[in-house]
């Protein structure tokens, strides 16, 4: 009798714990293909210029990768790297490894799922299945109290209804070993080069440092929670001296919101922790993109109080370098530009002033996030944007975020704005 083979196609999971496509390919399987590729599709020039991965997101998705295939090599198996169009390089590799079926995780962006419907018809051309799993939210959809179609709109209602009447399901287990067929050329990972960007340059004024991967996620995820038992963290404090900085780990999959949710909580509903509603808001843009699709950010649904502006391009620029004349403003797209980050409470104060007071098309600084956050995920980046462009929602809902007035309190912000833009004090000095 033949072996069963199961290619498991990794894409923003790039992890082995609570990840059921590799533990499920593991039971179902007598052979696991596990199989990375980087699409030229998001390292290309974009609308306005801009870049799909800037070089810092990119680096750390090149460490992470990298980590993936290190940890799949200590359970026995290994990683297949390719660079190309999944859509052909998938079917090749099946039938080169004699493949019964295709796993993955299926995503909600319209980008990544037409990706999607693409790799799913050229498998039907040759006989295979693309299956589909659900491992990027912390409550399962099915486990919702509402279908997808009756979610509410309002984050309110939302929250208060999911953590009322759901569970987030237990972490699925990590397999004990991987065997995989015999490996012919692994291929290797490739640099910055060969992705067409240059390397990106460490900022001596940054308070944190960011490496890609599993390993370093599942570390910092500790260390955030031993800061937080030290500290003592009060309930509820959203706005806390130790924010967890894990997003970036959690947008490419490195690290499991559920592993994250059970680390935090300690088994209790403990849903006043900040880094908990960060994980809430994850989902509920998700489903919202699950039951909206493009539509949930169509213009349609925008409130246009303001005339846009006359020379936008002109105002769009100075925002992208830190050069509006607003000290908080400057100082934000200059740490961003610099880090690839910038606190969540700051980036509802950029997107603010670009979309109301600068008067400049919301989409365009979401693209320009898209290119440089290190973090950047395609349903929290663009439900951030248009819940500031002015989605409707339940005014409720607006007390997770700070106003533009307290954002722009000097006092408050004195020594943040010192260190990316020493300029702004220069004349008190």
């Amino acid at each position: 009798m033949s072996e069963k083979t199961i290619l498991v196609w990794f894409r923003n999971d790039l992890r082995v714990h609570d990840n059921e496509i590799l533990f499920e390919a593991t039971r179902k399987a007598d052979k696991v293909l596990p199989v990375y590729i980087f699409d030229p599709f998001y390292f290309k020039t974009a609308a306005l210029g801009l870049l799909k991965t800037g070089n810092i997101r990119a680096k750390f998705l090149l460490e992470s990768v990298a980590d993936l295939r290190g940890n799949l090599q200590k359970l026995g198996g290994d990683l297949i790297i390719r660079i190309g169009n999944p859509a052909e390089i998938i079917p090749q590799l099946a039938q080169q490894y004699e493949v019964s079926e295709v796993y993955h995780h299926r995503e909600v962006a319209f980008e990544e799922t037409q990706i999607s419907e693409e790799v799913e018809a050229a498998l039907w051309k040759i006989k295979l299945n693309l299956k589909h799993f659900i491992g990027h939210t912390l409550y399962h959809k099915e486990d919702l109290p509402f279908p997808i179609k009756d979610i509410p709109d309002s984050f309110s209602i939302f929250k208060k209804k999911v953590e009322r009447d759901s569970q987030v399901r237990p972490c699925i287990e990590t397999p004990e070993h991987i065997y995989t067929p015999e490996i012919v050329d692994a291929g290797n990972i490739p640099t910055l080069a060969e992705l067409g960007l240059t390397g990106p340059v460490d900022d001596p004024r940054s308070d944190f440092h960011y490496e890609g991967g599993e390993s370093t996620g599942l570390l910092h995820l500790e260390q955030y929670i031993s800061r937080q038992s030290l500290t003592g963290a009060t309930k509820g404090n959203k706005h806390s001296d130790h924010p967890s900085r894990l997003s970036a780990w959690i947008s490419l999959g490195c690290l499991s919101m559920r592993w994250v949710y059970r680390e935090v909580t300690h088994g209790s509903h403990n849903s006043g922790s900040p880094l908990v509603l960060e994980l809430l808001w994850r989902d509920y843009f998700r489903f919202m993109f699950k039951k909206h699709g493009k539509q949930f950010y169509s213009a349609e649904r925008f409130k246009d109080n303001d005339d846009p502006a006359a020379n936008q391009e002109e105002l769009f620029d100075k925002w992208k370098v830190g050069n509006t004349g607003v000290p908080l403003v400057d100082a934000s797209m200059r740490h961003l530009n610099a880090t690839g980050y910038i606190p969540n409470d700051n980036r509802q104060a950029v997107a603010v002033y670009l979309a109301h007071e600068l008067k400049v098309d919301w989409r365009k600084g979401a693209a320009y996030f898209e290119e440089k956050l290190i973090d950047y995920s395609p349903a929290s980046n663009l439900g951030n944007w248009a819940f500031v462009a002015g989605v409707e929602h339940d005014p409720k809902d607006t007390r997770y975020f700070l106003s533009p007035k307290q954002l722009s309190d000097l006092d408050l912000q004195a020594q943040y704005i010192s260190t990316w833009l020493p300029e702004a004090f220069a004349e008190q000095v």
